[in-house]
């Protein structure tokens, strides 16, 4: 492609490939393909979730464009007209393909050549929910793991027997190409996304202006609709949540988190897996990497430091569990998202 590079660090990788940071445009542009019958809920979250981004010196990091075939898409109660065609995706660093009502077999060949020959040019593409239908059209997730909404991901396999799907989780990331299953799995990605291009400070203001958790990693599992659900999956731990998050720093036992929830460890256990997918000490883990990750982009303080705020205590259990959860060491990751700080 022929942009221009600018200083922000960018987390976008061929298939396969280990992360690693580059340049990114001044700003990253996001082509939202609005195809016809798209889901209003699809179209609009990425285009929200990547518009509210703000860098800390305020300024947007992402341009974003809703483009289609024609001008104007039908989107089920009423018409959606867009502002550019196809020759958006060309320019875009970063493609998202909203679900329709009626996912096609095939795609319009002119839709098809333009998403492959953006993938060639090492464009980074997302689905979102049944998008992962256009997606799969296209061949580009032969050989992959790829998830979409779980009531549609038996028809998905059955269709693209050369993609691996899996329905029990929230999104998935094979670098370059990306994937997520329904309704605020979209958000989880987009979030998960803008947290690899500029940091946990950024995902994280973005997610406070969605009033959405960031805490939802993309191999946590669906909120799949059982027979007869153990117990209803609503956000009775959110105060908790929030307070375990306050004092992350302090060496919580399970049982002391029990105490504060006002419930025995058992309920406590099952309630994380039905609202979060993941244990209450797994997740005060994540939470306490995801404060590590705002002090290692935000200020100076040294790993040892940066380890005891965090209630790990010991800078190499610290450094372990940082590794574990982010891909890389607590210096790596600060030498990354802190490369453009004279322009970020």
């Amino acid at each position: 492609m022929s942009h221009s590079r600018d200083t922000f660090p960018r987390c976008s990788r061929p298939v396969g490939e280990s992360p690693s940071y580059h340049y990114i445009p001044a700003m990253h542009s996001v082509a939202v393909l609005a195809l016809d019958g798209v889901i209003p809920f699809d179209l609009s979250a990425p285009v929200d979730t990547f518009g509210r981004a703000r860098l800390p010196d305020g300024r947007a990091p992402y341009r974003v464009r809703v483009c289609a075939v024609e001008q104007e898409v039908s989107a089920g109660a009423f018409t959606v007209r867009a502002p550019y065609g196809l020759e958006a995706l060309a320019e875009a660093d970063t493609i998202i393909l909203p679900g329709v009502a009626e996912p096609p077999d095939t795609l319009p060949p002119e839709v098809a050549e333009a998403l492959r020959s953006a993938a060639a040019n090492g464009t980074r593409i997302a689905s979102i929910c049944v998008g992962a239908f256009l997606f799969a059209a296209t061949g580009l997730l032969d050989g992959l793991r790829a998830t979409t909404h779980w009531l549609a991901a038996d028809r998905l396999a059955a269709l693209y027997p050369g993609v691996s799907v899996d329905p029990n989780v929230l999104y998935v990331d094979n670098g370059q190409f990306l994937t997520s299953a329904g309704a605020a799995a979209a958000l989880d990605m987009c979030l998960h996304m803008i947290r690899g291009d500029f940091g946990s400070a950024v995902a994280a203001h973005t997610a406070r202006l969605s009033v959405m958790p960031l805490e939802r990693e993309g191999g946590q599992a669906q909120f799949i609709v059982h027979d007869l659900p153990p117990a209803p999956a609503g956000a009775t731990l959110e105060p908790l949540l929030r307070w375990l998050e306050d004092h992350c720093d302090r060496d919580l036992t399970l049982d002391e988190i029990a105490g504060k929830a006002g419930m025995s460890t058992r309920t406590l256990n099952r309630r994380f897996r039905e609202q979060t997918g993941t244990t209450p000490l797994q997740w005060l883990h994540r939470a306490r990497v995801r404060r590590a990750q705002y002090l290692l982009e935000t200020t100076d303080h040294p790993v040892e430091r940066i380890a005891v705020q965090t209630g790990f205590g010991s800078p190499t259990a610290f450094r372990e569990r940082f590794r574990r959860v982010a891909g890389t060491s607590p210096q790596g990751y600060r030498k990354a998202f802190r490369q453009g700080d004279g322009n970020r």
